[in-house]
């Protein structure tokens, strides 16, 4: 492991996303997996960061730690688009409506992190902006047939072929559209065990 202080410490991440914990591994780190099914839900009232703040949060509550040295990792993303959260698509008619809400229009990823131990807890979020070119209707099809991306917020993965022809630019941290922001969540854990 690169991060020698690191090795004083068990990472749990919590999550099931294959992304999240490819990042993790590709990062140089050991750890365990440690999840929980809980309903992402939240109040109405809440905006942007303070939706995946809290979704972030939840899930790290509903974790249980064994000891001192575990250090929890968990995070919800979001695509926030028109003031308001774009969420997985319930069905093939949920992710084309997002699609067609994201064409030609810029909107923002953002990325909650929420570090866990039994002596406390650091919540931060991560904020990237998005640029698409005008998607059609027959690429948006194409997309959605050839690549499902139901278990996506927003209905797109960046990393797929939508990002290759879709995407014009981007402002931020390209591993947050991913689904988790690497470069801050190494910078917060360094800062969470001094």
């Amino acid at each position: 492991m690169p991060y020698q202080a690191l090795k004083n410490h068990t990472l749990i991440l919590g999550s099931k996303s294959p992304r999240r914990q490819e990042f993790l591994k590709d990062l140089g780190l050991d750890y365990q997996i440690r999840t929980s099914d809980i309903e992402e839900t939240y109040p109405s009232y809440l905006q942007r960061e303070e939706i995946t703040d809290y979704i972030a949060q939840l899930k790290a509550n509903s974790i249980e730690l064994f000891n001192e040295k575990e250090i929890l990792i968990t995070s919800d993303t979001t695509v926030w688009n028109n003031n308001q959260s774009l969420g997985k698509p319930t069905d093939r008619d949920d992710a084309f409506t997002m699609l067609k809400s994201l064409s030609n229009k810029k909107h923002e990823v953002i990325t909650s992190i929420c570090l866990t131990s039994m002596q406390k807890q650091v919540t931060v979020h991560c904020v990237t902006a998005v640029y698409f070119n005008e998607l059609t209707d027959s690429t948006i099809n194409y997309y959605i047939d050839n690549y499902q991306p139901f278990d996506k917020a927003g209905s797109y993965g960046i990393q797929e072929w939508i990002g290759l022809v879709g995407i014009e630019k981007i402002e931020g941290s390209y591993t947050n559209i991913v689904g988790l922001p690497t470069t801050q969540l190494m910078h917060e854990l360094i800062k969470f065990i001094q």
